[in-house]
């Protein structure tokens, strides 16, 4: 069973339309015993950094989610997904984020913001999922990693940005899998047979 954390905001219909494609079972919840019993979680999201951060700690989801990520559970963040799990975002620059990687978002300083449309990935050699397709963005911010080993692929728009990452159990997009037509089926397909997920 994949566990989608609803944090109020996110692009549930669309995550759990390419799950039931998939045929995969799903629980929606904000419940903190649910992400408790989680054995593995998909966290989308979309608006405001530090609205998402106070509704996962109003909630008692950080300090869930940090354990439960650190324990190794299969993680796939989507969007506001993977910014919230670095330190901080000039979004809101005195809310922390979950911490789990060292870094920062920052803000595009160039061309039209937020980003949206598609744009071509360029993956890494620390990729087990993604390829160079186009995939589908709406985005005003974009992480910077101290370490830089934990990049799966970058994009450009006006400079380059970490458009994915990976490291062990955890992965996370900035881009939207679930409006990333074909590629991004095959990106969560790819995703869920990783960690052995009946597809």
């Amino acid at each position: 069973m994949i566990t989608i954390l609803d944090y109020g905001a996110g692009n549930l219909k669309s995550v759990t339309n390419i799950l039931e494609f998939l045929g995969c079972e799903y629980l929606v919840t904000d419940k903190t015993r649910d992400i408790k019993n989680a054995e593995k979680i998909i966290l989308p999201g979309q608006g405001h950094f530090g609205q998402f951060m106070q509704v996962l700690n109003k909630k008692g989801l950080s300090e869930v989610l940090i354990e439960k990520i650190s324990q190794g559970m299969p993680f796939l963040g989507i969007c506001l997904g993977i910014q919230v799990l670095f330190e901080c975002s000039e979004e809101a620059p005195d809310v922390k984020g979950l911490g789990i990687f060292p870094g920062k978002v920052v803000k595009f300083t160039r061309g039209k913001i937020p980003q949206i449309g598609w744009n071509r990935l360029i993956t890494t050699k620390n990729n087990s999922v993604l390829n160079d397709d186009y995939v589908y963005f709406v985005n005003s911010y974009h992480v910077m990693p101290e370490n830089n080993g934990v990049v799966s692929a970058y994009c450009n728009y006006h400079i380059d940005f970490v458009a994915a990452i990976e490291h062990k159990n955890v992965f996370a997009f900035q881009f939207h899998p679930e409006k990333s037509g074909k590629a991004g089926y095959d990106f969560i397909k790819k995703w869920l047979e990783i960690f052995k997920i009946n597809v």
